[in-house]
């Protein structure tokens, strides 16, 4: 009986999200907003993580052409030596998307956390998924019970890559607590803090779908794009020494991100 109704979870996700799955870059819709979700950007061993890599190319290809005007880079800053969005926005900068294309979300924990945040804390009706898409259907569904408007945009991946099977494997369980968050234990996001609407420009019609404001009335400094200046030597992720060993103190799921 429990196969059985994982199954069937598992078919009810897929099914109200494959439509909207974007399996190339270059296909993806034109969005005001993407979210990329945070992952580390080393693996448990030491090596470059292929998980990380897809996203900032794909994050970095979607700004460079257009297809979006800003990006939400949420993930993990739950010790001040393991900082998500910082190696993203160090990235991003070293594949010259501009300062003015990113706000930085330190509390998404999780998927969950990231859209919840999204919504309650940055304001956002629309926004375009970026991921890989073993990811994205659960993501999207999330999505959807919070009332975001959301496409999905597959990040590159290594198909054949041992991990990727596993991954998907353990996406299987993972929906199914999805679901079971949702509607079943009403789940909170761990941490919301005051609102910070993200800075678009005025004067588009879609401007108060995303509660546009001017830069300088933002209300939190840290969500902002940090200058080099402002990070601590000591306090951001410096090296695959660093978070390897982060990596093995979390277990396997920030590898891909939870």
């Amino acid at each position: 009986m429990a196969i059985v109704f994982m199954v069937c979870v598992n078919l009810w996700v897929l099914s109200v999200t494959r439509d909207r799955i974007h399996r190339v870059v270059a296909e993806c819709p034109d969005e005001r907003v993407g979210i990329v979700f945070g992952t580390s950007r080393w693996t448990r061993g030491g090596g470059r993580n292929p998980h990380f890599e897809g996203r900032m190319q794909a994050a970095a290809e979607l700004a460079k052409s257009g297809r979006v005007e800003h990006l939400l880079l949420s993930g993990d800053n739950s010790t001040r030596y393991y900082n998500e969005p910082i190696v993203m926005w160090r990235d991003l900068r070293g594949r010259d998307v501009p300062d003015a294309m990113l706000t930085l979300d330190y509390a998404g924990f999780s998927t969950f956390d990231t859209l919840a945040r999204a919504k309650q804390v940055f304001g956002l009706e629309d926004a375009l998924l970026v991921t890989q898409s073993w990811h994205l259907p659960r993501a999207l569904f999330i999505a959807d019970a919070m009332g975001i408007k959301v496409q999905g945009c597959a990040a590159p991946e290594d198909s054949l890559q041992r991990s990727v099977f596993e991954l998907r494997a353990r996406e299987w369980l993972a929906r199914v607590a999805t679901v079971g968050d949702l509607y079943i234990w009403q789940r909170k996001p761990r941490f919301l803090g005051p609102l910070e609407l993200i800075s678009l420009p005025l004067g588009s019609e879609r401007d108060s779908a995303y509660g546009a404001v001017p830069a300088h009335q933002s209300t939190d400094t840290q969500s902002a794009a940090p200058q080099a200046a402002d990070i601590p030597a000591d306090a951001a992720v410096t090296g695959a020494q660093s978070e390897a060993k982060q990596e093995k103190q979390k277990g396997t799921s920030s590898v891909a991100g939870d």
